[in-house]
């Protein structure tokens, strides 16, 4: 079926259904950012295959929302004659049906959406409808069916603590706040609250599933019987039950007079509705894993520092490689992503990438989450810019490293050594900030602007994100992000650390290391923290202007380079260490 085709068989699916008009999101009833293929929706109906994103079909004309990160992609793939291409905070949603939905009824899918999400979109004169069945999944003839992957136990080793005393920890938190139970709609809580692990998704190891989480610690987990093998019920004890996901709808009526905590911005409104027409006392508040997952235990963080140790050793292969054969004009922008993968998979522990390699030479560079296909695979010509924003998935940590390199063997032009150059010192600016307890992601962002800001740039996306163990690369809820919620940053925590800048049609800038939350030595009067580098790779010196630096800025990086030999050198190969030693000189 071609887009047009596919639009006009959910159009009829609507007119049926009698709406005029449904609202097609990214996320899957889990609401997460990344979905099994049989939840690909919006790619389906849309061509477009970013990470986020919507779409709203309406009787005469249609829509996909997307964030900067991919309003240079949509309108690759998104047919300009069937959707129109808007940047969703400049254009966004409940504007648009302002001014073309009004007098209509527009139908949702109560499993896609959490109900605040719906709220946002309220409009006068916009009826929202919660449909009993998707209309997009009646017309998606050749839907793929749900991932069947088993779940399995995460061991202590990598976990660092046990499961019932995770469970035994959340169920206090519900005692102490007056609830009964909690529903838990994300995966990833699940995986923590229970030490498992899957294989539903390509690159986050999660199970898919819902759980209700009790005060006494129990947890009934709605999960396909089939995908819990023996081994892994052994290792969930007598105090979880596993049910069919067929049971979901009669436990929750079962909750009638309970108080019942949704945290209402990760669950699907689905829950909202069921737990009111049963009778329950809706509660507010944070999904009780959400904390805790995010602020890692002293295993999660050791762990962490091991899988970024033997990330940095494929890194600095690959980096040393790359620098000898790229000026020879004969790599392509698969077979760069394929031979890092190659290097990492060496590593111990390594499972997966944490994410398909963003791998973009050129103009492919400057979109910010560009995906090389066979059809888009370039050339890495010598003297151009090369993006690579890639990571790993080891059973002790997720990694997530971004270096903008120059291929030669010619100089960098100077207006490129100065953006990149910027875009370092945004990214120092951050790594060595000493912050009192309380200050969040969103008060930080600016820091890392700075530099580009006093040239008159800017980039559009979030600086930072934060990261989980053997989890998702994406992990909430602390990011640095004007965008953000206000979610003071933790001990414990990692995020990222990525400005950039993109050269529309021409280069992409982005570095990014992932930085772990820590006391502060500064000996302050009150509680500080500060950030521990995680990430040990060089930055490539063909794109810096030291005359840009001030003299701290120079020192860090002196010193960075020379953790970063110290500590990688002794995990390569001879060549690889004589390569790493030129990379990490002094300035």
């Amino acid at each position: 079926m071609t887009q047009s085709d596919r639009l006009a068989a959910l159009r009829a699916r609507l007119a049926a259904a009698g709406v005029q008009g449904f609202i097609i999101p990214r996320s899957d009833e889990h609401l997460g950012e990344y979905v099994p293929p049989s939840a690909e929706r919006l790619a389906w109906l849309t061509g477009f295959t970013g990470s986020a994103g919507m779409a709203i079909v309406l009787p005469d004309r249609a829509a996909v929302f997307t964030d900067g990160r991919y309003t240079l992609q949509v309108r690759d793939q998104a047919d300009p004659s069937l959707w129109e291409c808007r940047h969703i905070t400049e254009e966004p949603p409940a504007a648009w049906l302002k001014q073309h939905a009004a007098g209509l009824s527009i139908g949702y899918d109560p499993w896609l959406h959490a109900a605040p999400a719906i709220e946002r979109l309220a409009t006068p004169g916009v009826t929202f409808v919660p449909l009993p069945e998707n209309p997009l999944d009646a017309a998606w003839a050749d839907r793929p069916a749900p991932p069947k992957a088993p779940a399995l136990a995460h061991p202590i080793a990598f976990a660092g603590k046990p499961a019932e005393e995770k469970r035994e920890e959340a169920a206090a938190a519900l005692r102490e706040a007056g609830d009964e139970a909690a529903i838990l709609a994300d995966p990833h809580s699940l995986a923590w609250l229970l030490n498992i692990r899957g294989g539903d998704l390509a690159h986050t190891p999660l199970a898919l599933g819902f759980a209700l989480l009790h005060a006494d610690a129990r947890v009934d987990l709605f999960m396909a019987p089939e995908k819990v093998p023996a081994d892994t019920r052994a290792h969930l004890g007598n105090a979880v039950t596993v049910r069919p996901r067929a049971e979901l709808p009669a436990a929750i009526d079962a909750l009638a007079g309970r108080r019942v905590r949704l945290d209402a911005e990760a669950t699907p409104a689905w829950f909202a509705d069921r737990l009111r027409a049963a009778g329950a006392v809706i509660g507010t508040g944070e999904d009780p894993c959400r904390m805790p997952r995010a602020c890692k235990n002293t295993v999660e963080r050791e762990g962490a520092r091991a899988a970024h140790r033997r990330d940095a050793a494929a890194m600095a292969r690959f980096l040393a490689w790359f620098a000898q054969e790229a000026p020879k004009g004969g790599l392509t922008e698969i077979s760069a992503a394929a031979r890092l993968l190659a290097f990492r998979r060496d590593g111990e522990h390594f499972r997966a990438e944490s994410f398909p390699a963003i791998s973009g030479a050129g103009e492919h560079g400057a979109i910010v989450h560009y995906r090389v296909t066979p059809e888009t695979d370039r050339r890495i010509a010598p003297d151009e810019c090369y993006l690579i924003d890639s990571g790993g998935q080891y059973l002790d940590g997720t990694t997530d490293i971004t270096r903008t390199l120059w291929t030669g063997p010619g100089p960098a032009p100077a207006t490129l050594r100065d953006r990149a150059t910027r875009v370092l010192k945004g990214h120092i600016a951050l790594a060595t900030l000493r912050f009192p307890a309380g200050v969040a992601g969103p008060h930080l962002d600016a820091l890392a602007r700075r530099a580009l800001w006093d040239a008159g740039l800017d980039y559009d996306h979030g600086t930072g994100h934060g990261v989980g163990s053997f989890l998702s690369v994406h992990e909430g809820p602390a990011a640095f992000s004007r965008a953000a919620r206000v979610v003071p940053l933790r001990e414990g925590m990692i995020l990222s650390d990525e400005p950039g800048f993109y050269a529309q049609g021409e280069y992409g800038i982005r570095l990014e290391n992932l930085l772990l939350v820590v006391p502060s030595t500064l000996g302050a009067a009150k509680p500080f923290l500060e950030f521990e580098t995680l990430t040990l790779a060089p930055f490539d010196r063909a794109l810096i202007d030291a005359a840009l630096l001030t003299r701290a800025e120079r020192e860090w990086i002196d010193a960075y380079h020379a953790r970063v030999l110290a500590e990688v050198a002794p995990l390569v190969d001879e060549a690889t260490r004589a390569w790493l030693a030129r990379a990490c000189a002094r300035l």
